[in-house]
């Protein structure tokens, strides 16, 4: 039967930022042109596996911006949630599956 844990509520708040910040960043990514920089559309056919891309306009200087801010929210979220104060409180071999137990802890408040 698996443990269930009482996860402070800073950390489950920034568990779930971290979720959230994570799907936007990667919905934003997939909106963006493939390429950062200006490049040309390229098609290789004669490689073992067909690799082609439209040309890319590359990213404007907001688009840049807010994947760096994004990002930079990602790592601190990150650092805050591996890092808590909690994880101190588990017993080394729990800490897996109470970590497990904190991604899977959404709307569970």
């Amino acid at each position: 039967m698996a443990t269930t844990y009482d996860f402070p509520s800073d950390l489950l708040a920034g568990q779930e930022e971290l979720h959230q910040v994570r799907a936007e960043l990667s919905a934003l990514l997939k909106r963006l042109p493939w390429s950062v920089e200006p490049l040309d559309a390229f098609s290789d056919t004669a490689a073992w596996r067909k690799v082609e891309r439209p040309a890319s306009p590359g990213w404007t200087s907001d688009e840049q911006a807010e994947v760096e801010k994004l990002r930079q929210r990602e790592h601190e979220l990150a650092v805050f949630v591996s890092g808590h104060r909690f994880w101190t409180e588990v017993a080394t071999p729990e800490r897996v599956d109470a970590r497990m137990g904190l991604k899977h802890a959404r709307g569970t408040e």
